[in-house]
């Protein structure tokens, strides 16, 4: 957890100051996911980042806590203004972060699971804390079809200046989400290669 907050924190500001790679893709995520909330929801978003995403989303619900492993990155989050009495913004990793079972309506990983070491078991921790038909919402970054950028991401790693990475492939990633217990309810990717945008509900029993 310490070297990945510290590499977190050493590239937050310039990942605050980089603009939203694809504005349309993801205005059009924030409108597939706006008709699921309702204001008796409690929500979680793990891998909050600069929580932009966050304050758009929590007038929307009852609770919204966001989380992220980098404090630098939680600082920039609450700088934007002031945090409505409904979010909260928390310093934690997904490893270690204890979840109740059944105790969120929904639960969010916009740009994470492809930086986990271990992103099955992070889907699989999300469906316990998730209620019966609770919502699973991700946005993944599919980038087995690229083998330049993966050449490029491995020495990144090597020399510690880059996150680890998954190279999923899109049905990879859906086969993984299903044999969690979950059922696809919204499956949108934009392009080849673009980050895969899935809703996922728990199944009942």
């Amino acid at each position: 957890m310490a070297n990945q907050a510290k590499l977190w924190d050493r590239l937050a500001e310039r990942y605050v100051d980089s603009p939203i790679a694809d504005p349309v893709a993801y205005e059009n995520k924030l409108n597939l996911t706006r008709p699921y909330l309702t204001d008796t929801m409690d929500v979680l978003e793990l891998g909050c980042g600069s929580g932009g995403t966050a304050r758009l989303h929590a007038p929307l619900v009852k609770s919204y806590r966001a989380v992220d492993l980098s404090a630098k990155m939680l600082d920039f989050a609450r700088a934007q203004g002031p945090v409505p009495d409904n979010l909260s913004f928390e310093q934690d990793d997904i490893a270690t972060l204890q979840l109740a079972p059944e105790s969120y309506d929904a639960i969010f990983t916009l740009s994470l699971l492809h930086l986990l070491k271990d992103p099955d078991g992070a889907i699989r921790k999300i469906h316990t804390a998730l209620k019966p038909g609770g919502l699973f919402v991700s946005s993944t970054a599919c980038l087995s079809g690229n083998p330049i950028f993966r050449f490029i991401a491995i020495t990144g790693q090597t020399m510690q200046v880059l996150p680890h990475l998954n190279f999923f492939k899109p049905d990879m990633l859906r086969a993984m989400i299903r044999s969690a217990g979950f059922e696809l309810v919204e499956d949108w990717q934009p392009a080849k290669n673009k980050a895969l945008f899935l809703i996922a509900r728990k199944k009942a029993g």
